[in-house]
């Protein structure tokens, strides 16, 4: 069984989704990707969905949604997106810290640089 990697920020909007289709995309045969947060916006962002189709033909729009820590499975590995104090909690047997800026009112540069990282 692969293990389960979740990429958690307080909304679920923007680094997170974008860190969960990069994961999809590169690491499916090794593990399955998920996003969530504490916190859920409307929608994930729109720059995001945007920047993501153009490198990597992924319409996040479609694929993917924003979920709360709750709703996911059991987790193997947590990798935290950046956000400090406020980041969400979630049991793990392994958890990381990635420190990104979130790129959100940004320009498209800032948001390619995150993904690049990610990748």
């Amino acid at each position: 069984m692969k293990p389960k990697v979740a990429f958690i920020c307080v909304h679920n909007s923007c680094r997170s989704q974008m860190a969960e289709a990069i994961g999809r995309l590169y690491g499916s045969e090794v593990f399955d990707s998920y996003s969530a947060g504490t916190e859920i916006k409307s929608g994930i962002n729109k720059d995001a969905v945007r920047v993501i189709k153009k490198l990597y033909g992924i319409d996040m729009g479609k694929t993917q949604h924003v979920k709360l820590i709750d709703d996911l499975p059991e987790i193997d590995i947590v990798i935290k997106m950046g956000c400090n104090a406020a980041c969400p909690f979630l049991m793990s047997k392994y958890e990381e810290d990635w420190g990104f800026e979130d790129p959100t009112g940004k320009s498209d540069e800032k948001f390619i640089k995150t993904a690049k990282i990610i990748e």
